[in-house]
């Protein structure tokens, strides 16, 4: 039932985005829209760097869109303007469980950054990481990672792991990059980081490599992209956060 519904969700998206085609998209949005208070509903808190602006990549859509899935799909109070975005070391992305990281491959922390970052996940807190592909960007991405966690192991996830049935039971990880990279066989891969790297505690970080669920979720109302690949998209979106709230 649930697949069904997620399904029909994103139908209605791309039926109420076909009606604004014809340039109400050319901008996809404000370049940061105004950060809110916490209040006891969830906030998607996205990760701002220095030097590259990757880290706005499907910027506000992936969480307007995704926060409507939460909305309508689970008892998550949040709404379309609920998204706020923070540096690692902004002592207010403390008050969010929750940060998401887009395009790690440029992303190059400061000492501040990785120090606000390691007492983030300390403290409880979840990092989803997301959007990127090449050999490069994860050397990138693992240099900045072992900065923060030197000791951290990056361990391979299958679809075993109590994430991928944190609210939808995600049957496979097969699923591919968006666009012209999954057409030519490109799959993702799904890696992450656990508490004193033992496997049976809380999983501090996951990292979607190969992979861009937030480019599926961005363009879910344009209806671009395989409509099968689009709703697993929403599953993993809903099940980190789903995860990441309850651990």
């Amino acid at each position: 039932m649930r697949a069904i519904a997620v399904a029909s969700l994103v139908a209605v998206l791309a039926a109420g985005a076909a009606a604004q085609r014809g340039g109400s998209f050319q901008s996809r949005g404000p370049d940061q829209m105004p950060n809110v208070k916490p209040d006891g509903g969830f906030t998607f808190a996205r990760v701002r760097y220095a030097d590259y602006r990757g880290w706005r990549a499907d910027y506000p859509m992936m969480e307007q869109n995704l926060a409507t899935m939460l909305r309508e799909m689970t008892t998550v109070q949040t709404d379309s303007t609920r998204t706020n975005v923070h540096a690692f070391d902004d002592p207010e992305l403390n008050l969010f469980p929750i940060a998401y990281l887009s395009e790690p491959g440029y992303w190059f922390p400061t000492e501040l950054e990785v120090l606000g970052l390691r007492q983030y996940l300390e403290r409880g807190a979840f990092l989803i990481v997301d959007d990127f592909h090449f050999a490069s960007e994860w050397a990138v991405f693992e240099t900045a990672m072992r900065s923060v966690l030197p000791d951290a192991r990056i361990d391979r996830l299958d679809v075993s792991h109590p994430i991928f049935d944190s609210f939808f039971h995600i049957k496979t990880l097969a699923v591919p990059y968006p666009g012209r990279l999954g057409e030519q066989g490109v799959m993702g891969e799904f890696y992450g980081i656990h508490e004193d790297n033992d496997p049976a505690k809380r999983l501090m970080v996951v990292i979607n490599y190969n992979m861009d669920i937030g480019d599926y979720i961005e363009w879910s109302g344009e209806d671009i992209y395989a409509r099968a690949s689009t709703n697993e998209a929403y599953k993993f979106g809903i099940n980190y956060i789903i995860y990441g709230l309850t651990h």
